[in-house]
């Protein structure tokens, strides 16, 4: 114990800080302060009787009328209470009057340490009203969240029992309250010479509190090394901290900047309020905090050690540097003023060496009474003057607001039947009297900073002064003959409907006033807040309650924050997030989400995590039928040739990716799946060596700055292998890499890396490459990832008391909560998460209604969407549901999303501590039946697939995508169910691609012919076969659907030929003129035939054309199909002279999308070479037959299956594409020709059996005047055969 007191006491002696034995003694701060008070100590805004006085509002007390009530219960009435000092309060308790029914239900407090410039005590989510009594007996205590120094507390009743009156006992805990202070003029300042140098590692603390009422300053000035400095100034009632740099090194002279701003922190700092301020500097990191908000800053090596001097209130230098704020010391006061754990003012006073200037040592305050109209109906009413009848006016005041609009000064000319509006409006004073005065100012006067304003009228002479010198005046040659019977209204006017004395026909001030005076006469505005000067309503006397909505700023990732009196704006232009806070993204987290959403390949915007920290990146999604994806690029992807130097024994490259580190780590992780090739061409350049010996090259990866990695592409971590030597097929079976086989001749190893943990490949080292003959190549492709983890993480409910369970759900401020849905239930509870009072709910209230319901303290609210569609229906449904401290919103798939305002100043924290429940809820009631998918949380998914494994009554996954995914596969693709997704096949349909919508197009020269053959028929010993190319040709078609689309410049043109072994025939031709024909053609006595009627019905459409209908009867069937030709017919027998003429001309131009019932026959001949087509001629894939060309002067375009507006998600993609080559640049021509049949379709049929030569035609008869569809003769109908009739439209 005696050892213990003595270093205690040196502890107090050395350092001089007596005010530190709290950091010895944690006593508790509770004690009493009200009821040994002597009764001046209590003063009010009135009483109604000297019984109901304020000095007997003691807690627990029955002297008087056992407590204070005022003359008059309303919101401008008051009591206060004097604690003889400054003092440390932590607690505020309130009891009605003694026996009575007068009590409170609410009250505000404000504090101050002089008695005036009052300050509102607001809780921490800027909740203003603190709860009060039910009754007039129970004592109902407030523990402050954080302690209040204040000499002055002053109580303003809000709501009292409706049945009674105000009445009041009051209580006051705390402690006492110790602190140094230093008084700084303008002229003073105070400095610190440090005598030891500390530690690199030692965290230095410079901490103190400051009060002022100029809005600029220098706080403190700290060098460090050569003279390198920061500076903490206030700037527009602003903390900024500047770096400068007082000697150029290579120069030898001083810096011309100004200095380098790091941070600023903190707004309206110019209140006369205290404002604590602390920098932590550890290395070169530096914290700024200011109040609340703390602001950290990467500082230059030679600030790391401030070894010269500290200053404060001033720039103490050396003289090798210019100020940032040039004669503009501090002034006001600091206290509590530590270094480390020194304290400078304690220093200063006992005259130590250390700390010197001119400081005194108490805090000469300025009073000012300032005013603030706080609504609608603000006004201050101020009577006219008797000097005014000299014809001299002067109307001074300070003024202090966000709106960019508001009513300053209004007063009429009685003799001229005139008025007076000073007013703001749009950043500019005007002032409308006969001709207006406008005044156009360079900066703006709704920055909450406080501007002077001057009127003055002189005879005939008016002029109008903004903020002085700085400012600018106006001057108009119109008179001011004001009376005593004209009064002056400030602010506003009156609200009641007869009074002829004021109009405002402007939007009313709200803001702050201050220091005004009428004809250089102070106004004392403590005599209008007790009535005894004046007129006023809804004002806030002696304080200015502005409050800067902006600092800090609630809008996040960059979003731009501006404000008004009452509330606050996001701009989220260009940051990539949306709503009122710019919390949630506009992208998706991975292109398997574009995916399915319907997006093709693209560029895409990825935000890996959502509302999270990191931020969208640029990312190519490659789109394929099985996978989507992620393509992350770096500098050098390139086959990068090496070549011996006998000058270096080793080549390293480096690579630098297109996403940040983050982002990069992100998607690795939440992928399924990644890989990267990795690829050594070598000639007498080995690679790994042997296993024994150290190998000649390696690469590092893996997050971070990487691991160096010793296996090749193709092998396992930690093999030192190639591919080959797992394969065991290397060059050399005495090595595990083809390279290693050191042979004279060119080798490889190449592969695949699929570890995950050590991606991506962040640098490369080529050892081997010095000998002479060496050579070497390397390539490093990109990162491709597919598969996202969270989007398919599911859990299935299968009963109504089932549910999961999850850690409490922190989203306080901010929460956005996001998961798709699919069920078959009406109702039930997808999310719940309750707190003491506050909770948090999503749940499907009926089969079209999703409903989001919170309680913030405020009271319960709800916002609901109802849907035009069931949502029941066992298809997917997305949910997204964001509450922040402005409003929350709600939406349910495409629909309009639904929104509910917060109020101003209620409460805005989200307070939760039970468990967060999916699919249920604590009671086990209205529990969830359905699944639940990609269940995310302020952009963290939750594993729901996990925690099912584990809880009865749920089941991880999810299957049956298709009823929600299947309308995403086009042109006949066949949606096929995965685990995870689905995926489109497309081998039934004529295109390709994730969704069978891209077209297989080639382009045709005349000599080009692509025929699909088809087998003979078969007898009944034949043996079946499952080849998806097994079609006989003894099929009987009841109908035919034939689809295409092709762009030529050639007409007449043979786009389609189709034969059997029986000499029938199909074609589909355009003809001479380049219209869209269709012919058909029978030889006589073929009957057409329909299977299940005697009527066939030809269905006919050429785009986006109307579709046309004919019909033709007939009782022949096309059979014994021989062969589909597309472009030269070589074999024609069966054909006519003209029609064998068009065929062995060709088709010159481009098809695609060829489609002949199931048969694909351009596809099959371009992606199947085993099917049974036969090729002739040049013949080659294009893109040719892209439906759209894209306008050639645009870079960019925007991909859309749908051909909706464009979402922000879609794809960004080069669009430059030329068919030009291919037309010759003559005109193009797309025709999409579907020929559908509910039975029949378009058809060409000759038929030359001897069977049917008997037969009677039995058609429609074509009209008259028609040419035949590729005929150049005009007397072509005679050329044809007589036996021959024709069909065509």
């Amino acid at each position: 114990v005696v050892l213990f007191m003595f270093l205690f006491n040196n502890t107090i002696r050395d350092s001089k800080q007596s005010f530190l034995l709290c950091d010895w003694f944690t006593e508790a701060c509770d004690s009493p302060l009200v009821a040994n008070l002597p009764p001046s100590s209590f003063r009010s805004s009135s009483q109604l009787t000297s019984s109901h006085g304020p000095v007997f509002a003691k807690v627990n007390r029955r002297e008087g009328a056992g407590g204070w009530s005022p003359l008059v219960s309303d919101r401008y009435q008051w009591l206060q209470v004097d604690l003889g000092r400054r003092t440390r309060i932590t607690a505020v308790a309130t009891q009605g009057r003694y026996g009575s029914s007068d009590w409170l239900t609410a009250y505000l407090l404000m504090f101050s340490d002089t008695g005036h410039n009052w300050k509102q005590h607001r809780q921490e989510d800027s909740f203003g009203a603190f709860p009060g009594n039910s009754n007039a007996d129970t004592v109902v205590q407030y523990k402050l969240k954080q302690p209040v120094i204040a000499r002055y507390l002053r109580l303003i009743p809000l709501d009292w029992n409706p049945t009674g009156r105000t009445g009041l006992r009051l209580e006051i805990y705390g402690c006492r309250y110790t602190s140094d202070v230093a008084n700084f003029d303008g002229s003073s300042s105070l400095v610190y010479r440090r005598s030891v140098r500390p530690s690199w590692t030692v965290m230095e603390v410079v901490s103190l509190k400051f009060k002022t009422l100029k809005n600029c300053g220098t706080l403190l000035h700290a060098e460090g090394n050569r003279h390198h400095s920061l500076t903490l100034v206030l700037e527009k009632g602003r903390l900024l901290l500047y770096h400068q740099r007082g000697i150029n090194k290579n120069e030898c002279k001083l810096s011309s900047s100004g200095g380098q701003l790091l941070v600023s922190v903190g707004s309206l700092l110019d209140d006369q309020h205290w404002h604590n301020v602390k920098l932590e500097r550890l290395s070169t990191h530096l914290n700024l905090t200011v109040d609340k908000n703390t602001h950290q800053v990467h500082i230059p090596c030679p600030l790391c050690n401030m070894d010269v001097l500290l200053s404060l209130g001033a720039v103490q230098s050396h003289g090798l540097q210019k100020p940032v704020l040039s004669h503009r010391n501090f002034h006001g006061c600091m206290e509590n003023l530590l270094y480390n754990e020194l304290n400078l003012i304690h220093l200063a006073k006992k005259n130590n060496h250390q700390a010197s200037g001119n400081v005194t040592f108490s805090c000469a305050e300025q009073v000012s009474v300032a005013v603030t109209f706080t609504d609608s109906q603000s006004f201050l009413q101020l009577p006219g003057l008797t000097s005014w009848s000299s014809g001299v006016v002067s109307v001074e005041l300070q003024f202090r607001t966000w709106n960019k609009a508001g009513l300053l000064l209004t007063f009429d000319l009685l003799q001229q039947e005139g008025t007076v509006w000073l007013y703001l409006t749009k950043q500019n004073l005007k002032n409308p009297l006969y001709v207006k005065v406008i005044m156009k100012m360079e900066t703006s006067l709704n920055d909450g900073q406080w501007h002077h304003v001057e009127l003055n009228s002189r005879q005939d002479h008016l002029s109008i002064t903004v903020d002085k010198d700085k400012g600018a005046t106006a001057h108009t040659s119109i008179p001011l003959p004001l009376t005593t019977d004209s009064p002056l209204f400030f602010g506003g006017c009156p609200v009641q409907e007869s009074s002829q004395e004021c109009k405002n026909p402007f939007e009313v001030f709200q803001g702050c006033m201050r220091l005004l005076t009428v004809d250089n006469q102070p106004v004392d505005l403590i005599k209008v807040q007790q009535r005894l000067l004046g007129n006023y309503s809804h004002l806030q006397i002696d304080m200015c309650g502005i409050i800067d909505r902006c600092s800090p700023s609630h809008c996040e990732h960059g979003g731009r924050c501006t404000q008004s009196w009452s509330t606050f704006h996001c701009n989220c232009s260009n940051s990539g997030y949306r709503g009122a806070t710019c919390h949630s993204s506009r992208y998706e987290k991975s292109c398997e989400a574009y995916k399915h959403k319907g997006n093709t390949s693209g560029h895409y915007h990825i935000d890996v995590d959502g509302s999270g920290p990191i931020k969208p990146q640029l990312i190519y999604c490659n789109m394929t039928e099985d996978m989507a994806w992620m393509v992350i690029q770096h500098n050098n992807t390139q086959l990068t040739r090496v070549r011996s130097s006998p000058e270096r024994n080793q080549e390293s490259a480096h690579f630098d990716y297109s996403s940040e580190e983050e982002q990069l780590v992100a998607i690795i992780s939440q992928s399924e799946h990644c890989e990267q090739e990795l690829s050594y061409h070598c000639k007498k350049s080995r690679l790994l060596n042997t296993p024994e010996g150290s190998p000649f090259t390696w690469w590092v990866g893996g997050p971070g700055p990487g691991e160096i990695q010793t296996y090749w592409g193709g092998a396992l971590p930690g093999s030192r292998q190639c591919a080959c030597g797992l394969q065991d097929s290397c060059l050399d079976s005495n090595h595990y890499c083809n390279c290693d086989a050191d042979y004279d001749q060119w080798a490889d190893d190449s592969g695949l890396l699929t570890h995950k943990e050590s991606l991506p490949i962040r640098s490369l080292v080529l050892g081997d490459i010095h000998r002479a003959g060496s050579e070497a190549a390397y390539r490093v492709g990109p990162l491709r990832c597919h598969g996202d983890k969270n989007f398919w993480n599911a859990a299935f409910f299968d009963k109504e008391t089932s549910y999961l369970h999850f850690p409490t759900f922190h989203g306080e401020l901010n929460a956005d909560i996001a998961f798709l849905f699919k069920t078959k239930s009406s109702s039930g509870v997808f999310l719940e998460n309750l707190g003491i009072k506050d909770f948090i709910r999503i749940e499907l209230s009926s089969a079209s209604q999703v409903v989001f319901s919170f309680d913030v303290g405020n009271g319960p609210l709800e916002v609901r969407v109802e849907t035009s569609i069931q949502l029941n229906d066992n298809r997917w449904h997305s949910v997204q549901a964001e509450r922040n401290v402005k409003e929350a919103s709600l939406r349910v798939d495409e629909f309009n999303a639904a929104t509910q305002e917060a109020p101003a100043d209620g409460h805005s924290h989200l307070q939760l501590n039970s468990q967060l429940f999916i699919g249920g809820t604590a009671s086990r009631q209205k529990g969830f039946l359905g699944c639940i998918r990609s269940l995310q949380l302020n952009g963290v998914t939750l594993d729901l697939e996990e925690r099912a494994k584990i809880t009865p009554g749920v089941r991880p996954g999810c299957p049956g995508h298709c009823s929600s995914y299947g309308s995403l596969c086009q042109n006949q693709g066949r949606c096929v169910e995965r685990v995870n997704g689905f995926s489109c096949d497309c081998d039934q349909s004529a295109y390709t691609g994730a969704f069978c919508h891209k077209e297989v197009s080639a382009s045709f020269q005349s000599s080009t012919s692509v025929a699909y053959n088809f087998k003979e028929p078969y007898g009944p010993n034949r043996n079946s076969s499952g080849s998806p190319f097994s079609i006989y040709s003894d099929m009987k078609l009841s109908g035919e659907n034939i689809s295409l689309s092709f762009r030529t410049s050639q007409s007449p043109a043979l786009l389609l030929y189709v034969n059997s072994f029986y000499r029938e025939y199909l074609a589909l031709l355009i003809n001479k003129q380049g219209e869209d024909t269709l012919g058909f053609f029978l030889p006589l006595h073929s009957v057409l035939s329909f299977t299940f009627t005697d009527v066939a019905y030809i269905i006919f459409q050429i785009d986006q054309n109307t579709r046309e209908d004919f019909s033709l009867t007939s009782d022949v069937e096309f059979s014994g199909i021989k062969s589909l030709i597309l472009g030269r017919v070589q074999e024609s027998d069966e054909l006519d002279a003209e029609l064998a003429s068009l065929a062995s001309l060709g088709f010159t131009g481009c098809l695609s999308g060829v489609c002949f019932n199931s048969i694909r026959p351009l596809k099959d001949a371009l992606l199947h070479p085993d099917s049974p087509v036969v090729v002739s001629g040049p013949f080659s894939q294009s893109s040719c037959g892209s439906s759209s060309v894209a306008n050639p002067y645009a870079t960019e375009s925007t991909h859309s299956l749908s051909g909706t507006k464009m979402d922000p998600g879609q794809p960004l993609v080069n669009a430059i594409r030329s068919d030009s080559a291919l037309i010759g640049g003559l005109i193009a021509v797309v025709i999409f020709v579907t020929v559908s049949a509910s039975a029949i379709l378009a058809r060409f049929l000759c038929s030359r059996k001897e069977t049917f030569r008997n037969q009677e035609v039995k058609a429609a008869q074509p009209e008259d005047g028609h040419e035949l569809p590729f005929s150049s003769q005009a007397d072509s109908l005679s050329a044809l055969s007589e036996n021959q009739k024709e069909y065509f439209i």
